[in-house]
């Protein structure tokens, strides 16, 4: 029988390209140019994903294995691990917004928290021999003025910090036995099919609605002057995959370009793309609680330990995204 991967959050940004990966041989122009996939044919592997119950695992992703599995409900949890037994878990799941958790406090700590302990829960109950990586985040650490570092004070300042450390944290609690833990610490990553929630994918929305004619030519915008480090999803899953293949358990990896760019800036490079002209109006409403300016990462221990940088333009990932909602107008 072949090993069994398992993805939770298989249907939702991060989880759907790295199936895309698991499933092709990704390779390109090593000048990070447009990102060619094939079929790996040797890739004998069962792929398992897990989506909300109630809503719809993505049909045309047919080489997958979907289930239903509630990561609050312990029972459905325990029972799923213990049928699967898988040899590799991404754990993808959870509350991904920064800003909705401070509105929805309880629920991202229910679901990032709890939903982590049930599946590691079921994984040492099965005797699984497995190993489980768990997308951190860098909002685990302290705010800064400068590169940080995977050593750097683990100080979340939101809500949703405090979540993906508590993730981590789980890490050290569970017994002795065949689960090994690896960590990966992700800055902002951004590609197509992000919900446009997410500033990146919103603001590109907006230029294809007004390309359709749908809206008025006029971008409504929150904060342009946060710097962040951004990395293309396609380039940050294929760090999961180092990290959780190769990675020294319970070491964080911080996953990131060590490039931080204004908002202001790419909001400039997609305006620029777009095919009428249009304003910007800053709107105050779109503001977060305690935005950070400055949220930038040094990759240098993954780079250094397990080879991996990120290899997609900034230019090539924002023509992705407005490409990939022009395609969703129609």
């Amino acid at each position: 029988m072949s090993a069994v991967t398992l993805i939770t959050g298989a249907a939702g940004f991060a989880g759907s390209h790295l199936i895309d990966l698991l499933r092709t041989d990704a390779w390109g122009p090593p000048s990070g140019g447009p990102i060619r996939l094939k079929p790996d044919p040797t890739n004998q592997e069962t792929i398992v994903g897990w989506y909300r119950p109630g809503g719809t695992p993505p049909t045309h992703r047919s080489a997958v294995t979907w289930e239903a599995v509630d990561l609050l409900d312990r029972s459905s949890v325990v029972g799923a691990i213990a049928r699967l037994r898988p040899a590799m878990v991404y754990h993808c799941a959870g509350a991904a917004h920064v800003g909705h958790a401070w509105e929805q406090t309880e629920a991202t700590l229910a679901i990032n928290v709890r939903g982590t302990h049930h599946l590691l829960d079921g994984l040492c109950q099965a005797g699984a021999e497995a190993r489980v990586l768990i997308p951190g985040s860098a909002l685990v650490y302290r705010p800064a003025s400068d590169a940080l570092t995977e050593d750097h004070p683990l100080v979340p300042a939101s809500p949703y910090g405090v979540s993906k450390l508590a993730q981590e944290l789980l890490a050290d609690h569970i017994p002795a036995s065949g689960v090994q833990i690896t960590i990966a610490r992700a800055f902002n990553h951004f590609g197509p099919r992000q919900d446009p929630a997410f500033s990146t994918s919103d603001f590109a929305r907006q230029i294809a609605s007004i390309e359709a004619g749908r809206q008025p030519p006029e971008i409504s915008v929150g904060n342009l002057d946060a710097r962040r480090d951004l990395t293309d999803v396609r380039d940050t899953v294929r760090a999961y995959r180092a990290i959780a293949e190769r990675g020294q358990p319970r070491r964080a990896y911080n996953v990131c370009s060590g490039r931080a760019v204004a908002i202001r800036e790419v909001l400039d490079m997609l305006v620029g793309l777009a095919r009428v002209p249009i304003k910007v109006r800053v709107d105050p409403a779109r503001f977060r609680p305690n935005d950070v300016p400055l949220l930038l990462g040094d990759p240098s221990r993954l780079r250094d330990e397990l080879g991996w940088t990120a290899t997609i333009p900034l230019e090539q990932t924002l023509n992705d995204i407005l490409q990939y909602w022009r395609q969703e107008m129609r």
